[in-house]
């Protein structure tokens, strides 16, 4: 098994303007790290840098859309050629209520581009640079969400379901080119996206201690970093039972997309 990167000094975090995003910011943030952290919301993208700088830490952010291909590999590779990356998250992604205000047919879209395509755009520009180095660490947000589809969000499911998948096939695939790959799947955190849900919420953690247990699961180059165990559980349990037993009663929660 390929060592992991224990004392990652450059880091790059999509979605660090709020949420678990910004908790792992400020969890890495210390004397002798770079931090390279984008997010789409100016104001807070800047509050966070500032507060990482407090921390000690060298910081880049920008104000990036993480659907922009093109924008997103010109600016990693500036990054990566000024301070070679050891660690990557690709974090940012919304669900329903945390986008623009569209209408469903539109939201669905944009949770796919945003979830999938973004987490893309953000790991496959740095694969090749860490082959040549045969070092660094790549992380993906998924979600306990994406282990079954569930009616109430079928599409962030779907979208956290297909980073799952995919993650965890890059480890394998980047095992022996000297890159670590670990797939993260949280229950609900305190952020943004959690408050738009008007609806109960069980075993909710705040985003502090949810990024200290990311990154204690990257020190140890989990392949997957599941979150609270209790709802790890619960989860697998509802994802291993015949979907005409649950459907009906999953059915009965609330509508998102």
């Amino acid at each position: 098994m390929n060592k992991p990167t224990r004392t990652p000094k450059s880091i790059l975090i999509t979605g660090a303007s709020s949420g678990i995003g910004w908790a792992l910011a400020l969890e890495y943030a210390c004397p002798g790290t770079h931090l390279a952290l984008c997010g789409r919301n100016p104001d807070r993208i800047h509050k966070i840098a500032l507060l990482c700088r407090e921390k000690g830490a060298v910081v880049t952010y920008q104000v990036m859309d993480v659907q922009n291909r093109f924008e997103m590999a010109e600016w990693i590779a500036q990054i990566d050629q000024k301070t070679p990356l050891d660690l990557v998250i690709a974090n940012a992604g919304i669900s329903n209520g945390t986008g623009l205000n569209v209408s469903e047919e539109e939201q669905v879209r944009d949770i796919f581009s945003i979830n999938i395509a973004g987490m893309l755009n953000t790991v496959l520009p740095i694969i090749e640079p860490m082959k040549l180095r045969h070092r660094g660490q790549i992380a993906v947000l998924s979600s306990l969400a994406g282990f079954r589809g569930m009616p109430s969000a079928p599409a962030y499911c779907a979208s956290k379901a297909a980073v799952r998948s995919y993650g965890e096939g890059l480890r394998g695939r980047l095992l022996n080119d000297g890159i670590q790959v670990s797939v993260i799947c949280p229950g609900f955190v305190k952020s943004r996206i959690t408050d738009t849900n008007d609806f109960e919420m069980p075993f909710m953690m705040k985003a502090d201690k949810a990024a200290r247990f990311i990154r204690k699961g990257l020190i140890k180059n989990r392949p997957r970093i599941a979150f609270p165990w209790q709802s790890y559980v619960l989860v697998r349990i509802i994802s291993a039972l015949p979907l005409s037993w649950t459907d009906k009663w999953l059915s009965r929660g609330p509508k998102k997309v």
